[in-house]
């Protein structure tokens, strides 16, 4: 299932940062082999949050929520099922590397 971790109140200054936090939250080690352990990808919400895109079980993906709480302290951090047509490609992503 696809989800939405949005993380509220992240200035255009923070922004790079803050990925950089939250992707080495789901993928520790930049240039590992094989694929991540859930695929993810980045968008920037209507409201202009920072959005990450994952394709995981729920448990899986209330866990990466948690994961991404820590990291970014001070802001509002919600779990919500991928709007329609977001992150397509995630699903995709997932059958071509972990099969099925």
């Amino acid at each position: 299932m696809t989800y939405e971790v949005l993380v509220r109140g992240v200035d255009a200054i923070e922004e790079v940062a803050t990925k950089e936090e939250v992707a080495r939250v789901l993928c520790p080690v930049e240039e590992h082999d094989g694929p991540c352990e859930v695929p993810w990808g980045f968008s920037v919400g209507d409201d202009g949050e920072l959005v990450l895109g994952i394709y995981a079980s729920p448990e899986m993906a209330a866990e990466v929520a948690e994961r991404v709480r820590q990291v970014v302290a001070g802001h509002q951090v919600v779990l919500a099922q991928a709007a329609a047509g977001r992150f397509e490609e995630l699903e995709m992503q997932h059958r071509i590397e972990h099969g099925g």
